[in-house]
Protein backbone atom coordinates (compact mmCIF):
# COMPACT_ATOMS: atom_id res chain seq x y z
CA UNK A 1 0.00 0.00 0.00
CA UNK A 2 1.41 3.31 -0.98
CA UNK A 3 2.27 5.68 1.83
CA UNK A 4 0.16 8.83 2.00
CA UNK A 5 2.14 11.81 0.98
CA UNK A 6 2.47 14.40 3.72
CA UNK A 7 1.41 17.89 2.76
CA UNK A 8 4.29 20.25 2.46
CA UNK A 9 4.57 22.69 5.30
CA UNK A 10 4.71 26.22 4.15
CA UNK A 11 7.25 28.33 5.89
CA UNK A 12 5.80 31.67 6.97
CA UNK A 13 7.48 34.54 5.32
CA UNK A 14 9.01 37.00 7.72
CA UNK A 15 7.74 40.51 7.22
CA UNK A 16 10.29 42.81 5.77
CA UNK A 17 11.80 45.04 8.46
CA UNK A 18 10.25 48.48 8.54
CA UNK A 19 12.44 51.28 7.56
CA UNK A 20 13.02 53.78 10.30
CA UNK A 21 11.63 57.14 9.30
CA UNK A 22 14.28 59.71 8.77
CA UNK A 23 14.57 62.28 11.50
CA UNK A 24 12.72 65.48 10.77
CA UNK A 25 15.83 67.51 11.34
CA UNK A 26 17.50 65.62 8.52
CA UNK A 27 14.70 66.64 6.16
CA UNK A 28 14.65 70.27 7.26
CA UNK A 29 17.03 72.69 5.75
CA UNK A 30 19.12 75.09 7.86
CA UNK A 31 16.66 77.97 7.38
CA UNK A 32 13.67 75.85 8.47
CA UNK A 33 15.58 74.58 11.51
CA UNK A 34 16.49 78.14 12.44
CA UNK A 35 12.86 79.23 12.17
CA UNK A 36 11.70 76.37 14.36
CA UNK A 37 14.37 77.21 16.93
CA UNK A 38 13.23 80.84 16.99
CA UNK A 39 9.58 79.80 17.42
CA UNK A 40 10.51 77.56 20.33
CA UNK A 41 12.54 80.31 21.97
CA UNK A 42 9.66 82.79 21.59
CA UNK A 43 7.16 80.27 22.98
CA UNK A 44 9.23 79.43 26.05
CA UNK A 45 10.07 83.10 26.50
CA UNK A 46 6.37 83.95 26.68
CA UNK A 47 5.75 81.06 29.08
CA UNK A 48 8.60 82.24 31.32
CA UNK A 49 7.38 85.84 31.39
CA UNK A 50 3.79 84.80 32.15
CA UNK A 51 4.95 82.44 34.90
CA UNK A 52 7.09 85.18 36.45
CA UNK A 53 4.17 87.63 36.37
CA UNK A 54 1.88 85.08 38.00
CA UNK A 55 4.35 84.24 40.77
CA UNK A 56 5.08 87.92 41.43
CA UNK A 57 1.37 88.69 41.66
CA UNK A 58 0.73 85.70 43.91
CA UNK A 59 3.55 86.82 46.21
CA UNK A 60 2.01 90.26 46.70
CA UNK A 61 -1.36 88.74 47.54
CA UNK A 62 -0.02 88.10 51.06
CA UNK A 63 3.24 90.11 51.21
CA UNK A 64 3.15 93.91 51.11
CA UNK A 65 5.17 95.38 48.23
CA UNK A 66 8.34 96.77 49.83
CA UNK A 67 8.61 99.46 47.14
CA UNK A 68 7.61 100.23 43.55
CA UNK A 69 9.61 101.29 40.47
CA UNK A 70 8.28 104.86 40.74
CA UNK A 71 9.00 105.06 44.47
CA UNK A 72 12.58 103.91 43.86
CA UNK A 73 13.00 106.56 41.18
CA UNK A 74 11.62 109.29 43.46
CA UNK A 75 13.75 108.12 46.39
CA UNK A 76 16.81 108.39 44.17
CA UNK A 77 15.78 111.86 42.98
CA UNK A 78 14.68 113.25 46.37
CA UNK A 79 17.12 111.23 48.53
CA UNK A 80 14.24 110.12 50.78
CA UNK A 81 10.50 109.59 50.64
CA UNK A 82 7.73 109.10 53.22
CA UNK A 83 5.65 105.96 53.41
CA UNK A 84 4.11 104.07 56.33
CA UNK A 85 2.30 100.91 55.32
CA UNK A 86 -1.14 100.73 56.93
CA UNK A 87 -3.59 97.83 56.79
CA UNK A 88 -6.99 98.69 55.38
CA UNK A 89 -8.70 97.96 58.68
CA UNK A 90 -6.58 100.77 60.18
CA UNK A 91 -7.76 103.29 57.57
CA UNK A 92 -10.99 105.24 58.00
CA UNK A 93 -13.59 103.45 55.83
CA UNK A 94 -14.62 106.75 54.30
CA UNK A 95 -11.11 107.08 52.82
CA UNK A 96 -11.46 103.89 50.80
CA UNK A 97 -14.94 104.91 49.67
CA UNK A 98 -13.63 108.34 48.67
CA UNK A 99 -10.84 107.10 46.39
CA UNK A 100 -13.17 104.57 44.77
CA UNK A 101 -15.83 107.25 44.22
CA UNK A 102 -13.20 109.58 42.77
CA UNK A 103 -11.26 107.17 40.59
CA UNK A 104 -13.49 104.19 39.80
CA UNK A 105 -17.08 104.28 41.06
CA UNK A 106 -17.89 100.94 39.39
CA UNK A 107 -14.87 99.24 40.94
CA UNK A 108 -17.01 96.46 42.43
CA UNK A 109 -18.82 95.82 39.14
CA UNK A 110 -15.97 95.09 36.73
CA UNK A 111 -13.12 92.58 36.43
CA UNK A 112 -10.31 95.14 36.17
CA UNK A 113 -11.12 96.87 32.89
CA UNK A 114 -14.19 99.09 32.74
CA UNK A 115 -15.20 98.48 29.13
CA UNK A 116 -18.01 101.04 29.20
CA UNK A 117 -15.73 103.77 30.56
CA UNK A 118 -13.05 102.94 27.98
CA UNK A 119 -15.59 103.08 25.17
CA UNK A 120 -16.91 106.43 26.40
CA UNK A 121 -13.37 107.82 26.60
CA UNK A 122 -12.64 106.67 23.04
CA UNK A 123 -15.84 108.27 21.76
CA UNK A 124 -14.84 111.55 23.43
CA UNK A 125 -11.41 111.25 21.85
CA UNK A 126 -9.72 111.28 25.24
CA UNK A 127 -7.45 108.95 27.12
CA UNK A 128 -7.88 107.98 30.71
CA UNK A 129 -10.61 105.67 32.02
CA UNK A 130 -8.01 103.73 34.02
CA UNK A 131 -9.57 101.71 36.80
CA UNK A 132 -8.10 101.46 40.28
CA UNK A 133 -6.94 97.95 39.38
CA UNK A 134 -5.07 99.28 36.34
CA UNK A 135 -3.47 102.01 38.41
CA UNK A 136 -2.33 99.48 41.00
CA UNK A 137 -0.74 97.31 38.30
CA UNK A 138 1.00 100.35 36.83
CA UNK A 139 2.22 101.61 40.21
CA UNK A 140 3.33 98.28 41.66
CA UNK A 141 4.73 96.38 38.68
CA UNK A 142 5.35 98.76 35.79
CA UNK A 143 6.78 102.15 34.96
CA UNK A 144 5.13 105.55 34.64
CA UNK A 145 4.85 107.35 31.35
CA UNK A 146 2.66 107.16 28.28
CA UNK A 147 3.51 104.34 25.91
CA UNK A 148 1.54 101.72 24.03
CA UNK A 149 3.85 98.99 25.33
CA UNK A 150 3.09 99.83 28.95
CA UNK A 151 -0.65 100.13 28.30
CA UNK A 152 -0.67 96.75 26.55
CA UNK A 153 1.16 95.03 29.43
CA UNK A 154 -1.10 96.80 31.91
CA UNK A 155 -4.23 95.60 30.07
CA UNK A 156 -3.00 92.00 30.18
CA UNK A 157 -1.73 92.09 33.77
CA UNK A 158 -4.85 93.72 35.25
CA UNK A 159 -7.25 90.75 34.78
CA UNK A 160 -4.56 88.47 36.22
CA UNK A 161 -4.32 90.70 39.29
CA UNK A 162 -8.11 90.74 39.65
CA UNK A 163 -8.12 86.93 39.50
CA UNK A 164 -5.43 86.56 42.18
CA UNK A 165 -6.15 89.45 44.58
CA UNK A 166 -9.39 90.29 46.31
CA UNK A 167 -11.01 93.67 45.69
CA UNK A 168 -10.19 94.60 49.27
CA UNK A 169 -6.51 93.78 48.73
CA UNK A 170 -6.44 95.92 45.57
CA UNK A 171 -7.83 98.93 47.45
CA UNK A 172 -5.42 98.37 50.34
CA UNK A 173 -2.37 98.32 48.07
CA UNK A 174 -3.66 101.30 46.09
CA UNK A 175 -4.00 103.41 49.23
CA UNK A 176 -0.48 102.49 50.32
CA UNK A 177 1.40 103.15 47.08
CA UNK A 178 -0.48 106.16 45.67
CA UNK A 179 1.47 109.43 45.66
CA UNK A 180 -0.25 112.27 47.57
CA UNK A 181 2.49 114.89 47.36
CA UNK A 182 6.08 115.03 46.22
CA UNK A 183 7.79 112.15 48.03
CA UNK A 184 4.68 111.36 50.11
CA UNK A 185 3.31 107.88 49.41
CA UNK A 186 0.41 106.11 51.05
CA UNK A 187 -2.59 107.36 52.95
CA UNK A 188 -0.94 107.21 56.40
CA UNK A 189 1.96 109.46 55.37
CA UNK A 190 -0.51 111.72 53.54
CA UNK A 191 -2.82 112.06 56.57
CA UNK A 192 0.13 113.03 58.77
CA UNK A 193 1.59 115.31 56.10
CA UNK A 194 -1.57 117.33 55.40
CA UNK A 195 -3.67 117.12 58.55
CA UNK A 196 -1.44 115.83 61.37
CA UNK A 197 -3.71 112.84 62.05
CA UNK A 198 -3.53 109.10 61.48
CA UNK A 199 -5.30 107.50 58.54
CA UNK A 200 -7.77 105.92 60.95
CA UNK A 201 -8.90 109.37 62.14
CA UNK A 202 -9.57 111.02 58.78
CA UNK A 203 -12.90 112.80 58.54
CA UNK A 204 -15.16 112.59 55.50
CA UNK A 205 -14.01 116.04 54.35
CA UNK A 206 -10.32 115.23 54.81
CA UNK A 207 -10.70 111.91 52.99
CA UNK A 208 -12.52 113.61 50.12
CA UNK A 209 -9.76 116.22 49.82
CA UNK A 210 -7.05 113.57 49.72
CA UNK A 211 -8.96 111.77 46.99
CA UNK A 212 -9.50 115.06 45.14
CA UNK A 213 -5.79 115.72 44.67
CA UNK A 214 -5.40 112.45 42.75
CA UNK A 215 -4.08 111.92 40.13
CA UNK A 216 -2.18 115.24 40.19
CA UNK A 217 -0.89 115.48 43.77
CA UNK A 218 2.10 117.66 42.83
CA UNK A 219 -0.19 120.34 41.46
CA UNK A 220 -2.91 120.25 44.15
CA UNK A 221 -3.02 120.53 47.92
CA UNK A 222 -5.36 118.81 50.35
CA UNK A 223 -4.59 121.18 53.24
CA UNK A 224 -4.72 124.38 51.17
CA UNK A 225 -7.19 123.46 48.44
CA UNK A 226 -8.00 125.61 45.44
CA UNK A 227 -11.58 126.30 44.44
CA UNK A 228 -11.39 123.43 41.96
CA UNK A 229 -10.14 121.03 44.65
CA UNK A 230 -12.85 122.15 47.09
CA UNK A 231 -15.57 121.59 44.50
CA UNK A 232 -14.07 118.29 43.48
CA UNK A 233 -13.88 117.17 47.13
CA UNK A 234 -17.55 118.05 47.64
CA UNK A 235 -18.49 115.87 44.68
CA UNK A 236 -16.33 113.03 45.98
CA UNK A 237 -17.86 113.23 49.45
CA UNK A 238 -21.32 112.92 47.90
CA UNK A 239 -20.15 110.06 45.67
CA UNK A 240 -18.64 108.20 48.63
CA UNK A 241 -21.99 108.35 50.44
CA UNK A 242 -23.76 107.17 47.29
CA UNK A 243 -21.65 104.05 46.72
CA UNK A 244 -21.99 103.19 50.42
CA UNK A 245 -25.78 103.39 50.11
CA UNK A 246 -26.25 101.55 46.81
CA UNK A 247 -23.88 98.66 47.57
CA UNK A 248 -21.01 99.60 45.23
CA UNK A 249 -18.64 99.62 48.21
CA UNK A 250 -19.56 96.18 49.50
CA UNK A 251 -16.78 94.29 47.70
CA UNK A 252 -14.01 96.02 49.66
CA UNK A 253 -15.76 96.75 52.94
CA UNK A 254 -16.71 93.17 53.81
Amino acid sequence: MAEATKPKQRTAKRPAPKKKPAKKNQKLGPIARARRFVRRMVFWGIVSVCSFALLWTLLYSFINPPTTPYMRAEAHRLVSIKQDWTALEDVAPVMARSVVAAEDANFCLHWGLDVNAIQAAVERGRGGASTISQQVVKNVFLWHGRSWARKAIEALWTPLTEAVWSKRRIVEIYLNVAEFDEGVFGVQAAARHYFGVDASDLSATQAARLAAILPSPKNRSASNPSTFTRNRAAQIRSGAATIAADGRADCFEG
